[in-house]
């Protein structure tokens, strides 16, 4: 078998999924400290997921995610989790970002996605 794919119990395969968001109005605020916080963040939740991240390459203003996964888990439920707990612990551990944001949008700092199958 090719070790590009996986197996499990009733199933052989390769997921792989392009994650594409960025912060509300595209504000530029994934630099220094944050995007070194992302990084971890997003590395913590791809253990938490038992997925594995291939590529990740964070802008000042979008995210590109490069990440594996099984077939339990939908493409949305992954981007939700890495957005949602992200989003809410830069919140609370910067909590500058909150007033860049407008009271409208501070639940949801990173709010756009795009997702690709390969």
């Amino acid at each position: 078998m090719d070790t590009r794919y996986r197996i499990s119990a009733g199933a052989t395969y390769a997921l792989k999924y392009h994650l594409v968001w960025c912060p509300k109005y595209r504000l530029k605020v994934l630099v220094g400290q944050v995007e070194n916080r992302l990084r971890q963040l997003l590395y913590q939740k791809a253990e938490d997921l038992q997925a594995e991240i291939q590529a990740l390459e964070i802008m000042p203003d979008h995210v590109h995610l490069f990440v594996e996964s099984d077939p339990r888990l939908a493409p949305a439920h992954i981007a939700a989790h890495f957005k949602g707990c992200t989003a809410h612990e830069l919140r609370e551990e910067f909590p500058w970002l909150k007033s860049r944001m407008p009271r409208s949008v501070e639940s949801k700092l990173l709010c756009r996605q795009h997702w690709y199958g390969f």
